[in-house]
């Protein structure tokens, strides 16, 4: 215990003391910089994630929206990605701090390299994505890097999970 107290205080004390502004900053929260993809959406399947990245799961939210809607990005980006993934029409683009949005099924407007600013139409959604309850629903991902994540979170909606200290799995829905 006492090595891990000393651990613990040289990797403080290592650490710079931070830099204090002569005036306030603040980082623009991130419901501010996102918005929903489709108008008057309404939420039909949460994100799931598996318990391990193999693990099947639902990695991102299910919107219910009518075919043909307009599908927006969610927030400022250049758009990476434009084609089809499983027989679906699949937008991806990228945004700062390593996020990346994913919109599906849907035919595109835009194409890679497009930079968007927020609200900016990406194409129209498409009816049959699977499991859907609605006429038509859009699959909203995100993903930092290689981890996906609710994004739900950009608009300050998603859950907050609490997972347990060393590597214990998980078996049930928390």
């Amino acid at each position: 215990m006492s090595a891990l107290l000393i651990l613990v205080v040289a990797v403080l004390s290592a650490v710079p003391a931070p830099v204090v502004a002569s005036h306030p900053v603040r980082a623009a929260p991130l419901v501010a910089r996102f918005g929903w993809p489709v108008s008057s959406p309404r939420v039909v399947r949460r994100f799931d994630p598996p318990p391990r990245p193999w693990l099947a799961g639902h990695r991102g939210v299910d919107l219910a929206a009518g075919p043909g809607a307009s599908v927006v990005v969610a927030g400022a980006g250049v758009v990476v990605f434009v084609g089809e993934v499983a027989g679906r029409g699949v937008v991806s683009v990228a945004h700062s701090g390593g996020l990346r949005t994913t919109y599906e099924p849907v035919t595109a407007t835009v194409a890679v390299g497009d930079q968007l600013a927020l609200g900016e139409p990406l194409g129209l959604l498409v009816a049959g994505h699977p499991g859907c309850p609605a006429p038509a629903c859009l699959h909203w991902g995100l993903r930092r890097d290689d981890v996906y994540l609710d994004p739900l979170a950009l608009l300050g909606l998603g859950w907050v999970r609490l997972l347990p200290l060393g590597g214990a799995s998980l078996s049930g829905p928390l």
